[in-house]
């Protein structure tokens, strides 16, 4: 469940990039992401977004677009076509595949894809369900994406979907965590393998 290094992983650390400058990568969201898996990237890297891709390719269109844009800086026009090229959640996804897909291609001695594991931090669900529960600032119909995720896909993919929905929430409306809360996070972070700086990122959230 974690990355190749202390850092977070998947389609959680490619939202990172978008945010409201990301255009400044790519004319298209395909193209920003083409330049953000670059040449000399690892292939866990690569293969860690490809998975959670093809995870969340199994919900609802509205509940991928929910979730990208709680955790994301790049508005509602995301999904709208035009400079993007997104229509919607599930044609993302396939869009993020394929380019995994053809990065992959090009390297020797790849791996085969790893298959979804929906065993990823399945031990936790009731854990991860209730911090989803427990996370106010996070408007409620994200809440019941984060929730539908952790349920169909992994609870260790719907966890950190909720870390993104909670920074961005904090950058937005400037929404703070308790030192309780955190530690809770911090747990959880720690009982899912994650490396130091997966849920440290939230740090700067804490109120004193």
């Amino acid at each position: 469940m974690q990355g190749t290094d202390e850092s977070d992983f998947g389609v959680t650390w490619l939202m990172s990039m978008f945010h409201e400058d990301w255009s400044h990568h790519g004319p298209t969201a395909a193209a920003a992401t083409e330049y953000h898996l670059w040449e000399g990237l690892d292939q866990q890297s690569v293969l860690a977004v490809r998975k959670d891709a093809r995870l969340l390719r199994g919900l609802p269109s509205e509940t991928i677009e929910a979730l990208w844009q709680a955790g994301t800086a790049t508005g509602p026009g995301f999904f709208s076509g035009g400079r993007t090229g997104v229509t919607s959640g599930e044609q993302w996804m396939e869009t993020l595949v394929a380019v995994c897909d053809a990065w992959l291609s090009t390297k020797e001695n790849t791996p085969p894809p790893a298959e979804p594991g929906k065993e990823d931090g399945t031990e936790l669900a009731d854990a991860v369900l209730a911090e989803i529960g427990r996370a106010g600032s996070v408007p409620s119909e994200v809440r019941g994406a984060l929730a539908e995720c952790a349920r169909r896909c992994t609870p260790d993919l719907a966890f950190r979907l909720l870390l993104r929905a909670i920074s961005e929430a904090g950058t937005e409306s400037g929404a703070r965590l308790s030192p309780h809360h955190y530690a809770r996070l911090e747990t959880l972070g720690s009982a899912l393998d994650y490396g130091q700086y997966v849920v440290s990122d939230l740090k700067h959230l804490v109120s004193s």
